[in-house]
């Protein structure tokens, strides 16, 4: 493999500036450790109006230089700041070049619904190519990320095709979660200035009147990749593939699964400073004292005879969480089980939870909204930590749960099938269930409660799961391979 690499990554998100979900994490961590392997790495983001007024100090990299749509005319800046904790064996920090454009992205919310939504992607990723042109750096690999970034490959054919510098620049496009696609009106096209290559859009797509932002990536970019190699199976399924089932298998060949890596230097029991007490493998005491803790702080009764619940997620429909109410009041009249929930979304499960804390004040605690510590002290606290998804690309919680000896209950799809390993003859890391029913979820409840019972073979368990080693310093080496086979594949054609 060629060292180093020249990677240009471009993301709508990053952390810790801008963060919705988990992609501002894995722009982050993967940039952050490819940099400190040695890569030369250039990580591309809008600055948010939200982020700028935070105070965020920036340097001034590139200045103005005009993007044209037809009839408007739109000047973007590139700046700088240094990512946290991302220094080189130099000791030289990468530095994210946020693309600054106020018309653009000033505004209160990443995304919008404005009518010049289309445009502002289409100026991002038009922003990013033309920052590594002024500067006369060609990447070997733009690494585009979920459709914000999915008109990039077809840029590069078209609009930029004339440049020899990009020439020698594979794509590829990555696949955080196949529910968003960025779809617009078909005049969309028109309006971004790709009308010269509409016969590059689908064709069916059109003439049903809407133009897909991923899907175009997906139909140009060199090669794909998703989170999990489950999830790249399943988006090819008409279960999961979210109306591009037929379009990715097609692209199999071309199709890479590779499970998200952890930041083990902030999910860390034995360092994490939102803890009152650390712990690890050698000495799980420290983890009786988070979990005695943790109930104080949400106000439940202390001492339960059985595990302690967990969930911090967004309560959404992908979540699952609609099969708890099936079961919840009989668990909680049956077992002396704590139920702790950290979380925020659908107003209709926010209120299932209140209503549910309000009716077991002493065995459930309610915390709508999101709170970074609260949520490491709850991974750390809990006993069994659950996630019933009826999808999830890859999923994160469930890593961090292993790390902090606590059991995950998962429904077996995407990433939580590939990273949990279900109990059998004494060997795995968690419960899984199959079925997305609450009986399913249930029955796998009502069976961890039984191993509860024997403390040495749920200990053994914890161990199993602590052991484990997803952290991006061992996923990092599966994106090194996915690149090589990208540039050897531009050499062969």
């Amino acid at each position: 493999m060629q060292l180093p690499l020249r990677i240009a990554m471009v993301s709508a998100e990053c952390a810790p500036f801008a963060k919705t979900g988990g992609l501002a994490d894995v722009a982050a961590a993967l940039s952050r450790i490819l940099w400190k392997r040695g890569h030369e790495v250039r990580l591309f983001v809008p600055l948010y109006g939200k982020v700028e007024r935070s105070g965020l100090e920036t340097d001034p990299y590139l200045s103005p230089f005009p993007l044209s749509f037809p009839g408007w005319d739109v000047p973007v800046s590139v700046r700088k700041a240094p990512l946290p904790d991302s220094e080189n064996a130099d000791g030289v920090p990468l530095q994210v070049e946020f693309i600054h454009s106020p018309e653009l992205f000033g505004r209160e919310e990443f995304y919008t619904n404005d009518d010049d939504e289309p445009i502002r992607w289409a100026a991002f990723c038009r922003a990013a190519i033309e920052a590594c042109q002024r500067t006369g750096w060609a990447p070997d690999v733009f690494h585009a990320n979920d459709w914000h970034a999915g008109l990039l490959p077809l840029l590069l054919k078209s609009t930029y095709a004339w440049d020899e510098l990009l020439r020698g620049s594979s794509t590829l496009l990555s696949i955080h979660n196949l529910g968003y696609q960025g779809v617009f009106s078909e005049d969309a096209i028109r309006r971004i200035g790709l009308g010269g290559v509409r016969d590059q859009f689908h064709q069916e797509r059109l003439a049903a009147g809407a133009v897909n932002y991923l899907e175009t990536g997906i139909l140009h970019a060199s090669w794909l990749s998703t989170v999990s190699d489950t999830y790249a199976r399943e988006i090819q399924t008409p279960e999961y593939g979210h109306g591009l089932q037929g379009l990715l298998a097609q692209r199999e060949d071309h199709l890479a699964g590779i499970v998200n890596g952890v930041d083990y230097g902030e999910w860390n029991p034995s360092t994490d400073p939102h803890l009152p007490a650390h712990f690890g493998p050698d000495d799980l005491l420290g983890k009786r004292t988070c979990r005695d803790a943790l109930l104080d702080e949400l106000g439940v009764a202390p001492e339960p005879s059985g595990p302690v619940l967990g969930i911090v997620s967004r309560l959404t429909h992908q979540k699952g969480f609609e099969l708890i109410p099936d079961f919840a009041e009989r668990l909680l009249d049956h077992h002396d089980v704590r139920l702790l929930i950290l979380g925020s979304g659908d107003p209709e499960q926010e209120s299932y939870f209140r209503w549910l804390r309000d009716r077991y004040p002493a065995k459930v605690g309610v915390h709508i909204g999101y709170d970074n510590g609260l949520a490491h002290r709850i991974e750390a606290g809990s006993d069994l930590f659950l996630m019933p998804s009826r999808y999830e690309p890859c999923g994160l919680n469930q890593m961090y749960s292993l790390k902090y000896g606590t059991v995950p209950l998962v429904r077996s799809t995407g990433g939580l099938a590939d990273t949990v390993e279900r109990l059998e003859d004494g060997r795995g890391t968690g419960f899984t269930f199959y079925e997305h029913t609450s009986v399913a979820f249930e029955d796998t409840l009502a069976h961890a409660l039984e191993v509860w019972r024997d403390p040495k073979a749920w200990q053994q368990m914890q161990l199993r799961g602590m052991a484990k080693d997803f952290s991006w310093e061992v996923q990092v080496d599966r994106y090194e391979d996915l690149y090589a086979a990208i540039m050897a594949d531009l050499q062969l054609a």
